[in-house]
């Protein structure tokens, strides 16, 4: 990082942790001038969401139910495409629930793992709060851990401190696919009449290993063909491609978003005295400043000469195996105005303003070569990039939204880009909720979408390593989306269902390189979730249809399933209990090759991946501030649903294995 910048962190750090020190006194905050997420209850939290800061309703982690399932691999959703060991590289296969590419798109492989703006959480506990918990599964040579620790306590009813810790560590069942994530963060918030305020740093250290693979898919399928008869195999012991070669990622990010309320104060006087009893504050307009600095850093490291020849089709800047980093910082700063909702019977809706100014810095790997020198065997680049390369980025936008109402909600943002190459890009996004009584109960009716006119990613155009290396000159990237959700109560059961035109889109081809897909591509979704309940007997199902007009380019399974069969009871009137079975499955389709070197899924037609079942038996516990479980996964392996369990070509699924987990809330 350059000097400037880091001196930039320092001082953005100091600003953050100011509001901490030197709090306004003022009144705590009350239901009237609270955004509906901020309930005055005994305990709550909230996240905020970008550009300005608004905050929505969110949960404390204590749920018992299905508590197993989140440490499954494959279980991130019904169709996750996956290197198989847990923590490592990821791809969400249900088209609509796919998160766009990133700036750096060596984080999207892991993206599900990392924390972010969306998934940071703000609490108001009243009474300090720290939750612990630690997931293992496995033996000793294939051991899954997960050490996960929360602390967050007020001081006083307005401010908020928190910090939190996420360690996995995951040696996974096939040899060469071991990885670690230490994760940490500090967080705080303060909301008062006047001013508010949410903040963290966050930072990452995510080291996987890479191994390619497995060599022989029979060792899978049929062992005994390549074993001389023999059908049971040590996973460890099947070869894999690569064996010295590692992906580190690190990443840090400052976040603060600051507002200002200006307003008036609201009077209660006693209907007998006439005296004032209260007070409660009514913010007309809020001024608000939110700042973002993230920095990250990949190496791809593969010391085995030999192998990375092999493995990779071309080498251009060395023979005696990858060294190679890629580097990327961002600093982004937003301004609004805002007229609030609810400041007087009029203002049925709150509308802001915004600009938003943004700093891109990237770091290539051809810092230390020069791309016109030629060595004995390496492949001739094909292209010239640029060592580094700054972004002056700007957008102006609007937000229009309701979050008040038991009838009607809704929230529009449009983001339109005005400065440097984001100029033309548009950004009109929202959704609209409603709610109504049917047959004596409450229905829930929402309609979404979007329209993106969006310019690709600097790395996606512009882009060197040892084995990839490109220059495009992509249009920009077209995505109208429209959709809609019902949630019948009475019947326990959610509908949504939509439809996207994709425009330009942008994908990895055949040969892992980036490519722009010269006609349209259509998809049309469709899901449905449902429970039964009988007493103590429960059914859960949640079922995904998606189609697409070109599986060439944006391959997707057709039918994906997760359904859980459960008995739900309480024994002697204290410990909650959960026992059941669930499993999921996704029928055939091209599933994308892994590509280790740049962390990326790419388009094949050699393998079609699916049609099996992965399914566990599980039991999970609550006894008051402590929930555990016990579980054996995929324990349908070797008895149904075949042993065809590769969620992409060439890297099997874990075996069955014996996990448990145990959380403890400790209210101080």
């Amino acid at each position: 990082m350059e000097k400037k910048h880091i001196k930039y962190y320092i001082f953005l750090s100091i600003v953050m942790l100011l509001p901490l020190v030197a709090i306004a006194q003022s009144p705590a905050q009350t239901p009237a001038n609270k955004s509906k997420a901020v309930k005055v209850e005994p305990s709550y939290a909230w996240s905020v969401s970008e550009p300005l800061g608004l905050h929505y309703e969110s949960t404390i982690d204590t749920l018992f139910l299905n508590y197993h399932k989140e440490q499954i691999p494959s279980h991130q959703s019904k169709a996750w495409a996956t290197t198989g060991n847990f923590g490592a590289s990821g791809q969400n296969q249900i088209f609509f629930e796919r998160k766009f590419r990133s700036d750096f798109f060596f984080e999207d492989a892991i993206e599900s793992w990392l924390p972010s703006v969306s998934t940071q959480r703000y609490y108001n506990t009243r009474i300090p709060m720290t939750l612990l918990s630690h997931t293992t599964g496995g033996n000793k040579y294939s051991n899954q851990d997960r050490t996960k620790a929360l602390f967050s306590g007020n001081v006083g009813k307005s401010l908020q401190l928190g910090a939190s810790i996420d360690y996995i560590y995951s040696k996974g069942s096939y040899n060469y696919q071991a990885d670690k994530n230490f994760m940490w963060s500090l967080f705080g918030s303060y909301i008062g009449d006047r001013y508010e305020m949410q903040t963290f740093f966050n930072s990452y250290n995510y080291l996987g290993k890479e191994n390619g693979g497995i060599t022989d898919d029979l060792y899978i399928t049929d062992p005994a063909s390549v074993q001389g008869g023999e059908s049971n195999v040590d996973n460890k012991s099947i070869p894999t491609y690569l064996t010295a070669s590692h992906n580190k990622l690190t990443g840090q990010e400052i976040y603060l978003n600051q507002s200002y309320n200006v307003g008036h104060y609201r009077y209660e006087r006693d209907s007998v005295t006439d005296t004032i009893i209260g007070r409660t504050y009514i913010p007309v307009t809020r001024f608000i400043w939110t700042a973002n600095f993230k920095n990250v850093k990949h190496t791809f490291l593969n010391s085995n000469a030999a192998q990375d020849q092999s493995y990779f089709e071309n080498c251009y800047l060395s023979l005696a195996g990858t060294d190679e980093v890629t580097r990327y910082w961002r600093l982004r700063n937003t301004i609004g105005i805002s007229l609030l909702e609810g400041f007087n019977k009029y203002a049925k809706f709150g509308f802001a303003v915004y600009g938003t100014h943004e700093v891109r810095k990237y770091y290539q790997v051809v810092d230390s070569v020069t791309g016109t020198e030629l060595t004995e065997g390496l492949t001739p680049l094909p292209v010239s990039v640029d060592a580094t390369k700054t972004q002056q980025l700007f957008w102006v936008g609007g937000q229009l939204t309701k979050q008040r109402g038991s009838v009607l909600t809704y929230s529009a943002t449009a983001q339109f880009g005005v400065l440097g190459d984001v100029a033309g890009d548009i950004n009109v996004e929202g959704d609209i909720n409603t709610r109504f009584k049917l047959f004596g109960d409450t229905v829930s009716l929402k309609a979404y979408g979007y329209f993106k006119n969006l310019d690709a990613p600097y790395l996606i155009k512009h882009f060197i390593s040892n084995h990839y290396a490109w220059d495009n000159d992509f249009g920009k990237e077209q995505r109208f989306r429209i959709g809609g959700m019902l949630d019948l109560p009475w019947i326990y059961t959610k509908f949504n269902v939509g439809y996207e035109t994709l425009n330009k889109f942008i994908y990895f081809n055949s040969s892992a390189l980036p490519e722009q897909c010269g006609s349209a591509v259509h998809v049309l979704s469709a899901s449905l979730s449902n429970h039964l309940g009988f007493g103590v007997f429960n059914w859960d199902n949640d079922i995904t249809y998606q189609t697409t007009s070109n599986d060439e380019v944006l391959p997707l399974p057709k039918f994906s399933l997760f359904s859980n069969m459960y008995l739900k009871f309480k024994v002697a009137q204290v410990l909650d209990v959960q026992i059941g079975v669930d499993c999921n499955y996704y029928t055939k389709y091209y599933a994308p090759y892994y590509n280790p070197a740049a962390m990326t899924f790419y388009n094949q037609r050699e393998m079609e991946c699916g049609n099996f079942a992965f399914a566990d038996v599980y039991a999970n516990f609550k006894l008051k501030k402590a929930r555990f479980y016990v579980m054996y996964s995929h324990a349908n392996k070797g008895l149904i649903g075949g042993d065809n369990y590769f969620s992409i070509p060439h890297y099997p699924l874990n075996p069955g294995r014996f996990q448990f987990g145990i959380s403890v809330d400790f209210v101080n």
